[in-house]
């Protein structure tokens, strides 16, 4: 039987990591998400899922400016991150996508080319990573939440069904832009500030919509 190593760090050890605490934060803001998507509470989910690619952004930045964190705990951050991602950029998406079809059938092949489609793309970037450090290989899967939240302002627009269609073919495009190979310039630095105010203000924007439709 193998020994465990005394140096190892133990799971939990790994979680009460401060980066990782943050990408912890980010699905339980995604789990909000799922759940208001399920009950048909879509400009709740929408809130939530903005929250979650906001601590996705923060828990890279804290890693980057921490000290004296080791490989091991680097690694592992990653793999948590990459995992959370499924969850919130695939999973999230193809739940929201199908409630909003009040579960049509006709909508199960494109719920299932979201969680495919994400998996597929975080899987290649864990293997080949970025083109060069500041451009990545097609559009990151948390850009499909941030457009699908500036989408979903106009919504009111169209009826449910139409709307629901117009939904489709946003996130069929999203992840056909995921697996493209096309470069696209990576946000970072400073960046962060812009998503900070967009997430403030869309967040503010969808609250007093839900506030004026008590």
């Amino acid at each position: 039987m193998k020994k465990s190593n005394p140096d190892q760090i133990s799971m939990i050890g790994f979680a009460k990591d401060l980066p990782n605490i943050c990408s912890l934060a980010g699905l339980l803001c995604t789990m909000f998400a799922i759940y208001f998507a399920i009950g048909g509470d879509f400009i709740a989910s929408i809130i939530a899922i903005l929250w979650s690619v906001l601590f996705d952004w923060f828990d890279g930045i804290i890693a980057r400016r921490m000290k004296g964190r080791t490989k091991e705990q680097g690694a592992f951050g990653g793999q948590l991150d990459s995992m959370i991602d499924v969850v919130s950029f695939g999973v999230f998406p193809a739940i929201f996508l199908l409630s909003y079809s009040d579960y049509n059938l006709w909508f199960m092949p494109g719920a299932f080319i979201i969680v495919a489609g994400c998996t597929i793309r975080l899987s290649y970037f864990n293997i080949y990573g970025l083109i060069d450090p500041k451009t990545y290989m097609g559009l990151s899967v948390d850009s499909n939440a941030i457009i699908l939240a500036f989408g979903f302002l106009f919504e009111s627009f169209f009826s449910h069904s139409t709307f629901s269609i117009l939904l489709y073919i946003l996130l069929m495009s999203l992840t056909a832009l995921n697996l493209s190979s096309i470069p696209i310039h990576k946000l970072a630095g400073k960046w962060v500030y812009v998503l900070t105010a967009y997430v403030l203000i869309l967040t503010a924007i969808f609250a007093w919509i839900l506030w004026s439709r008590v």
